[in-house]
């Protein structure tokens, strides 16, 4: 499992959840993914806790595979955040609003860790920035239980296309998906996230939304696992080009997706 110790600019490096309930998400996201919670004992963090897997991959620092935080602000609703690196936090804000977006969260510094912002895309999806500094992001991905993938689903991939080259200079290639499309998000040659088409199959009160995706061993296995910890799915195990994936709900109501990639050809 090799160690990430750095992002490039424009790749998505982190992600956390807010949550109304900490116990209630320790507990289901350590039953599912076998990850252990380190909540900081700095009051200033307001109760951040990181996930690892401390207990096989030795220690904290450098281990960190996401995170979970109480929810800040009244109505505010129970969601996975992605964070994008970037070089300039202020900057990208300044391209956001530019491009037709609203920053939620203007850019402040997080304890010595880096600085941090947090936006609306031109229709409404939500993503975050990050410029690194003593925290590059997660310390592994793509394995079985870390992160591995972000994707947004819109209705307008034009408008994203454009909206999302002008921020963190993402090149879409789009191509048919069933009924669909789906796009790769590029950066200079290797894909980063991805987006799907939100068509007339997606129900009209579902807004456009990133969303994160977790690598699994098994994806059946991980979606019964799911309901036995009191989280939902919403969409049963299924087979695409790169494997099998399922989307899941937390106890609270947050969504996230998790994948069973296809074995490697020799």
């Amino acid at each position: 499992m090799p160690q990430m110790t750095s992002y490039e600019p424009g790749t998505p490096c982190w992600v956390d959840l807010s949550s109304p309930d900490l116990a209630v998400a320790k507990a289901f996201y350590g039953g599912l993914f076998g990850w252990d919670a380190h909540t900081s004992p700095d009051p200033a963090a307001g109760g951040y806790t990181f996930f690892t897997m401390a207990d096989t991959l030795g220690g904290i620092n450098g281990h960190e595979l996401a995170a979970v935080m109480p929810i800040m602000n009244e109505g505010q609703p129970p969601a996975w955040t992605t964070y994008v690196s970037v070089a300039d936090v202020d900057a990208t804000a300044k391209k956001v609003t530019e491009a037709g977006g609203t920053v939620l969260m203007e850019p402040m510094e997080v304890m010595g860790q880096g600085r941090i912002a947090i936006f609306a895309d031109d229709q409404g999806a939500v993503i975050g920035a990050w410029q690194p500094l003593a925290f590059q992001g997660a310390g592994f991905v793509n394995d079985p239980n870390t992160y591995c993938w972000s994707e947004l689903a819109c209705r307008d991939i034009d408008k994203a296309k454009e909206f999302y080259r002008e921020v963190f200079g993402w090149q879409g290639e789009t191509t048919a998906f069933g009924s669909s499309t789906y796009t790769e998000w590029k950066l200079g040659g290797p894909s980063v996230a991805g987006m799907i088409q939100m068509n007339e199959m997606w129900p009209a009160e579902v807004p456009p939304h990133w969303m994160p995706y977790f690598a699994v061993e098994d994806c059946d296995a991980s979606a019964a696992r799911a309901i036995e910890l009191g989280g939902t799915v919403s969409v049963s195990p299924t087979d695409i080009p790169i494997g099998r994936f399922a989307v899941l709900g937390d106890p609270s109501g947050a969504f996230f997706s998790i994948m069973q990639f296809a074995p490697q050809s020799p």
